[in-house]
């Protein structure tokens, strides 16, 4: 199936046309995708879509929507395809070294913000940092945060450090290339270790969506074959890496907090009130604690 270049070519016109191409590749909210490469192409809005239908689109600009449209039908993700993503009211960049930043992953932040909102200078560390999202809006968010950003890929390193310069907490955030399952620091460093490592099983993820298999990066969804492996492993580094009294929050996959919780209490003199943390939509989202 091949795009249907409109006789005349205007704001709606090249929407229906995108939109009807994507509907018969069976993506994803067609029309949203389409809107959204005419807003990066056009430079416009979406209150430009709706008030302005009947502009006139220049030939230049159809060619150099077509091919972004083109990959949209092939299934790439729109935030590939856009070249960004937003998290908690910021722009990230994001490409394929990196996850795409889900909505779910901000309640992480609100959970931070509440319990070091007022406090002074601390220390904090993203294992498995991606695109950066947690590491730069945790530093964004409270001004006296200073922390490291671990990540193994190399490429997803490289992104999070432009996310980080483009927000401005460059200086306080330090990117580490490294494995976040191996002994990495020194005892009793952090304040707060904030994570969202890959937890997906080998059985689930022949199960996602086709669009994250085919294009997002595998390493950084599935740790082994039972999803808990780099879990189980944080919760025990946790443990060390942490003050007494350092708060640890991991992301998690909806069913696994009893087996994370069991975690927390084989080493039950080393954590105190842990818990499970809801998102939205009433599934367990993360677990959390803190160092006794």
């Amino acid at each position: 199936m091949a795009v249907n270049k409109p006789a005349k070519l205007t704001i709606q016109t090249t929407l229906t046309a995108f939109s009807e191409y994507l509907s018969g590749k069976a993506v994803d909210s067609p029309r949203l995708s389409a809107e959204m490469v005419l807003r990066k192409i056009l430079g416009i809005t979406r209150l430009d879509i709706l008030v302005n239908s009947n502009n006139e689109v220049s030939e230049e600009a159809y060619t150099a929507m077509l091919p972004l449209i083109l990959r949209r039908g092939t299934g790439e993700p729109a935030a590939y395809i856009m070249g960004e993503r937003e998290f908690f009211g910021r722009p990230f960049q994001v490409n394929p070294h990196t996850l795409i930043p889900r909505p779910e992953t901000e309640h992480l932040i609100e959970a931070v913000v509440e319990r070091f909102g007022d406090k002074d200078r601390f220390l904090f560390a993203d294992l498995g940092t991606g695109s950066g999202c947690i590491a730069t809006t945790i530093a964004a968010e409270l001004p006296h945060a200073h922390g490291v950003a671990v990540d193994l890929s190399a490429g997803a390193l490289a992104t999070a450090k432009r996310n980080l310069e483009t927000n401005d907490v460059a200086q306080r955030v330090q990117c580490i290339r490294a494995d976040f399952t191996t002994p990495l620091f020194k005892n009793n460093t952090f304040d707060l270790i904030a994570t969202n490592p890959p937890y997906v099983s080998q059985s689930e993820y022949i199960t996602l969506d086709p669009e994250v298999q085919q294009f997002e990066p595998k390493s950084a969804l599935v740790p082994d074959s039972s999803g808990l492996e780099h879990g189980i492993r944080l919760i025990e580094l946790a443990a060390l890496w942490l003050k007494p009294s350092g708060f640890f929050i991991m992301e998690m996959g909806f069913w696994q907090g009893p087996d994370f919780m069991n975690e927390f209490s084989k080493n039950a003199s080393m954590w105190r009130d842990t818990a499970i943390i809801k998102d939205l939509s009433g599934h367990d989202r993360f677990v959390c604690g803190y160092k006794a």
